[in-house]
């Protein structure tokens, strides 16, 4: 028998988003929040990131994941927010209707809003295309992590890692703390794709050496890896001819990205982006269904767990308003022009100060970004240095607004 409950909010993930979200509503005076949890327990990626660099922004402050999820999590028993773990969420609809799997059997809960907050996971090998042999020894970063962090299982002795997105190259310096040799970390793009601070603390601090416009076109190893077979890309991002060569190793690092998790997204109905892959959001965090809000990486990936604690916060207030009466529409379109990828909210209300959040489309030097409405400019920022791997935020201020005009957000070179 399905047991059937009602709350004013659930949250479904009890990540670094999920738990943000849920406190700040929380602390607006909804107190009929619930968060909803598949793991074990509470904190999500946080709990395998034991190294340190995070909370700088949010508490001025350098914490490993634990400790910067340990944070939230006794604010939340604190404050006696609600919260089942061991709980998958199986089942979302447009009305709202939660169905969950727990150890006591389903659940179904109705909500008055949603909280999206399930966070991403790894692109595998499959994705790839990758041909060659299917042998032991081939992890994606976050699983090679778990299993050294979380479970005290070494993986191997001699790494090659494809792709350097931030976790790969953390993972790069964790292995050769641990013992192992890291021959190398292979990067498809001519641009590295993590954090400069990483490239910095985990490749060059350890000697690691970085190959940019090069992948894994092969991968050789009946029962266990033995090697992988690397060549050059072209401009194309397909491999040259005549440059393949062997790299002998015995695990081989997957860091190729990840994709938001928006099954349930889809279940309900919310539109998603084609670029970032999340749910297509207003500048309240508000999904295309009224009343389901996202936040977190299960709307755009972000460099930071501080950028994604904040973002969960701010849609505290018009979750509230929601709950409330309801919010003002959102009929001013946001878009991306040359120079950037995408851009989050995608629509604006021009009734109240927003923040847009967007990546570079490829490195830049001495960059300003402009927003343009009906041919004049509503918003301006310059920088030094741009790079797809690390988030832009440009403010622009409701009395720059007029009407109900596209905004366009677009890069220009200065010489």
């Amino acid at each position: 028998m399905i047991k059937k409950i009602h709350r004013r909010a659930v949250v479904i993930g009890g990540g670094p988003a999920g738990l943000a979200a849920a406190i700040a509503i929380h602390d607006k005076g909804v107190e009929d929040v619930m968060i909803l949890e598949r793991e074990p327990r509470l904190g999500g990626i946080l709990n395998q990131c034991i190294h340190d660099g995070f909370g700088l922004t949010r508490f001025g402050e350098a914490l490993s994941g634990p400790e910067y999820a340990g944070r939230f999590i006794d604010l939340v028993n604190e404050k006696r927010i609600e919260y089942l773990t061991d709980c998958m969420v199986i089942g979302l609809t447009p009305e709202k209707v939660i169905t969950a799997a727990t150890r006591e059997g389903l659940l179904e809960i109705s909500a008055d809003a949603v909280i999206l907050s399930m966070g991403c996971r790894e692109r595998p090998r499959g994705a790839m295309s990758i041909p060659g042999d299917r042998p032991s020894g081939v992890f994606t970063a976050g699983v090679a992590q778990a299993y050294i962090n979380k479970q005290d299982l070494m993986i191997g002795k001699r790494a090659v890692i494809l792709g350097s997105g931030d976790i790969g190259m953390i993972m790069a310096r964790r292995l050769t703390l641990e013992g192992a040799r890291v021959e190398a970390v292979f990067e498809i793009l001519p641009y590295p794709s993590g954090l400069p601070r990483n490239i910095e603390q985990c490749l060059n601090d350890f000697g690691i050496p970085l190959y940019l416009s090069h992948t894994v076109t092969r991968i050789n190893g009946r029962k266990r890896l033995e090697s992988v077979t690397v060549s050059e890309v072209g401009p194309d991002m397909k491999p040259i001819p005549g440059t393949e060569k062997i790299w002998p190793c015995d695990t081989l690092i997957l860091s190729v990205g990840l994709i938001p998790e928006n099954e349930l997204s889809l279940q309900a109905g919310v539109e998603l982006d084609p670029v970032t892959r999340g749910p297509v959001t207003d500048e309240n965090c508000q999904t295309s269904v009224p009343g389901i809000f996202a936040c977190g990486n299960v709307l755009q990936v972000h460099d930071l767990v501080d950028f994604v604690s904040l973002e969960a916060e701010s849609l505290a207030g018009p979750v509230k308003e929601y709950l409330d009466g309801g919010l003002p529409d959102c009929r001013i379109p946001v878009e991306a022009g040359n120079g950037v990828r995408y851009t989050v909210p995608r629509r604006i209300s021009g009734g109240k100060d927003v923040t847009l959040s967007f990546r570079p489309s490829a490195p830049m030097r001495e960059v300003c970004y402009e927003a343009f409405q009906d041919g004049r400019v509503v918003s301006r920022l310059r920088l030094k240095k741009a790079v797809p791997a690390v988030m832009v935020h440009m403010d622009i201020k409701a009395s720059e607004l007029r009407g109900e005009g596209p905004v366009k957000v677009v890069a220009r070179i200065e010489e």
